[in-house]
């Protein structure tokens, strides 16, 4: 399938093209980038990067199209995106199989978790632009919320389909025009997400891509006078460097950026669920999710338990070929983070901290891909690296405590402020520590995910929120129209 997949985009013309005023457009660079599938370390097909010029040519595209789209009706647009979500569905597999190969996630995880919500973010988007109230009224004033403008959408490859629409189905809900710079490490998923848009329908130049390395593209996106915003998912140093980028022409600027999110165990949580679902809420997709709990806060006096626990759930775990259906998790995404994986497993043993499972090093039985060893560390100092610092990888360090107080100050005590979790039988007590987290997002006993929870970061994991109403809201601008409601002079 894999081969097909690649035989398929091939034959079709779009690793060598990019998408811009509705149509497949040869780049006016010749840059060209690898995709290397992670389970082999090898090639398996280039595809051509973008330069500062196709940017300023989709910025064009979506400006011109800004001025009808924007005023288009929202039922309309609701349509649109009824269309889109309907052919991800219909193409899921496709999706699953370019996602499994670009990034190597297992492709039963791709299958049941990487698509599926993914499209949920298009419909959340389809269902609330129907009944969003875009005129509120005030006494004889009259709130508009309009779209903001051109947004140009910078996406991660970790979650390279689930973040494309994360952006692009609120900000076209919105009214929006869209620039689109997927990652050029996992842009297999968004060439096929470009071929939905065209079938479902889109208006030349409301939805363009261009594929392209961040110092270029990205750098271009942020600082073009004629986009309205920008919407960054990535590392905090990523994102930084958009928000420099950005300042210059005074363009809002949303993101969402790294994390090293806690999960509090609290004194009489029930170990047996909480232990093994904080394992595998930490190695969800190899750990590469920027709120994956990598810090288990637990009662000291349980500590043994709770390592016997996170070993055995980690064992459990079934590390090798993404293709295979046996296989829970596959290797992580790329060469640069396997390399940062084993910095940070090193670091954490030279720092003393006692590895409880796992370790440097491949899986045994793995030569060669991206593999990592599922891997958990006890005794870990809140001021050790591997406790301050995002791993992205499967990677759990496990801290004591001796009061809830202190936990509090150990979940709190990092520059990030992404995701929490908090475990406890007593509803009361798990609340009251949910409300001292300084987070964006928490988590009382593993409660399903929900598309409609808005979700972002406090302090250095960004700003703005995604997902739900308030990431619709984000792609609007408020317009007070004072006197609107008075009388008709007669």
């Amino acid at each position: 399938m894999n081969i097909s997949l690649i035989e398929q985009l091939t034959s079709a013309g779009r690793l060598d093209r990019i998408f811009i005023d509705g149509e497949w457009v040869l780049p006016a660079g010749q840059g060209r980038a690898s995709i290397i599938d992670p389970s082999t370390e090898q090639p398996v097909a280039q595809i051509a990067l973008g330069s500062a010029q196709d940017v300023a040519a989709a910025v064009e595209a979506a400006r011109r199209a800004f001025a009808t789209w924007s005023v288009s009706s929202p039922q309309s647009r609701a349509a649109l995106l009824d269309r889109v979500h309907s052919l991800i569905l219909e193409r899921a597999e496709l999706f699953a199989q370019a996602i499994s190969l670009e990034m190597g996630a297992a492709i039963g995880f791709a299958r049941s978790t990487q698509v599926p919500v993914a499209a949920e973010h298009i419909r959340v988007a389809r269902d609330i632009v129907g009944s969003y109230p875009f005129l509120t009224h005030r006494g004889d004033t009259a709130i508009a919320r309009e779209a903001i403008g051109v947004c140009g959408l910078i996406t991660p490859w970790n979650w390279p389909l689930y973040q494309i629409t994360a952006k692009v189905g609120p900000a076209l809900a919105a009214g929006c025009t869209v620039v689109l710079k997927p990652s050029e490490l996992s842009p297999l998923s968004a060439l096929l997400f470009a071929e939905v848009m065209h079938d479902a329908g889109v208006p030349a130049g409301v939805f363009n891509l261009v594929n392209g390395e961040g110092p270029e593209v990205g750098a271009a996106l942020a600082s073009h006078p004629d986009v309205d915003m920008i919407s960054i998912t990535g590392s905090t140093r990523a994102g930084v460097l958009v928000a420099q980028a950005a300042a210059a022409t005074v363009k809002r600027v949303a993101q969402e950026l790294g994390g090293k999110s806690p999960n509090v165990i609290l004194p009489d949580a029930d170990l047996a669920r909480a232990v093994p679902g904080g394992v595998a809420a930490a190695f969800r997709n190899v750990g590469q999710s920027c709120s994956a709990p990598t810090r288990m806060i637990v009662p000291r006096e349980r500590l043994a338990e709770v390592e016997r626990i996170a070993c055995e759930a980690a064992s459990a775990l079934v590390v090798g070929d993404p293709r295979s259906p046996q296989t829970t998790h596959g290797p992580v995404a790329n060469r640069a983070q396997f390399n940062r994986v084993q910095e940070m497993i090193g670091a954490g043993i030279a720092e003393g901290a006692r590895l409880v499972c796992g370790g440097p090093g491949r899986p045994q039985g793995l030569e060669r891909g991206f593999y990592v060893r599922p891997t958990i560390f006890s005794g870990v100092d809140p001021q050790m690296r591997i406790a301050q610092e995002e791993i992205f990888g499967p990677v759990l360090s496990i801290i004591a405590y001796d009061s809830v107080d202190e936990a509090v100050e150990i979940a709190n005590d990092t520059v990030y402020g992404l995701g929490a979790h908090v475990q406890g039988q007593d509803l009361a007590a798990a609340r009251a520590v949910a409300a001292r987290i300084r987070s964006g997002q928490v988590h009382i006993n593993y409660p399903a995910w929900n598309p409609h929870a808005p979700f972002g970061g406090y302090k250095r994991s960004g700003n703005g929120r995604e997902y739900g109403l308030e990431g619709l809201q984000e792609y609007l601008e408020t317009k007070a129209i004072l006197g609107f409601g008075q009388e008709q002079p007669a």
